[in-house]
């Protein structure tokens, strides 16, 4: 059981870093963002809906209203025509008309009231959704700049710093060997000269005024 238990434990253990490296913050932001849309845009279908329904029942409590006033008249005018079975049916329907209006009234209240809801929720959605796209500006900023650090720092761990000084070092030491060199050259050429023999000078004198002479 042990041996399971472990086995368990480290298969879950590399599930968890597969998914966190799969967890891609900017990547996971967008997708939180399109799902937020999708819920804005099924409430909004919703909302539609109940303005359609709620359209309806407008047109059932204005017509409902129309037929109580017009029974009430047709009853009125037949009880004036001594008309009474006529009457009777025209209060019957009229007084069914005001029960149907009853019920039309109620069910539309209670439409308004859970449109009003809707509202008021679709009003939270869209106001989350623009909180979370700022945030999600502000969450691939840091991200980038999370990266772009850790991306310098792994630089920096590779470049060996030290390596770098000592191979400045030893091209300094070149330089002072160079400079050495050069000041040694023009030592040795500034003796050279100092240590001319007068005797040659005389003779390359001489040999000077021959060519003169021969022109």
């Amino acid at each position: 059981m042990g041996l399971f238990k472990r086995i368990k434990n480290v298969v879950l253990a590399d599930l968890h870093s597969l998914i966190d490296k799969c967890e891609d913050p900017i990547s996971m932001t967008k997708q939180y963002l399109r799902e937020l849309e999708e819920q804005l845009e099924k409430a909004q279908q919703a909302l539609a809906q109940q303005f359609v329904v709620e359209h309806r029942y407008e047109r059932l409590i204005q017509h409902a209203e129309e037929m109580i006033e017009k029974r009430a008249r047709q009853a009125k005018l037949a009880v004036e025509k001594n008309e009474e079975a006529i009457a009777k049916m025209a209060l019957q329907e009229k007084l069914m008309y005001e029960k149907k209006l009853d019920a039309y009234k109620q069910q539309y209240t209670t439409l308004t009231e859970k449109t009003t809801y809707l509202k008021e929720q679709i009003k939270k959605l869209k106001e989350t959704y623009e909180e979370l796209k700022v945030k999600q500006l502000d969450l691939i900023a840091r991200a980038n700049m999370a990266k772009a650090i850790q991306t310098i720092n792994q630089a920096l761990v590779s470049f060996r710093p030290d390596h770098a000084l000592k191979g400045f070092a030893r091209m300094e030491e070149r330089v002072f060997a160079l400079e050495a060199e050069a000041k040694a050259s023009s030592y040795v050429y500034e003796s050279q000269r100092a240590v001319t023999p007068p005797i040659l000078e005389e003779e390359v004198e001489k040999e000077l005024a021959k060519l003169k002479a021969a022109e």
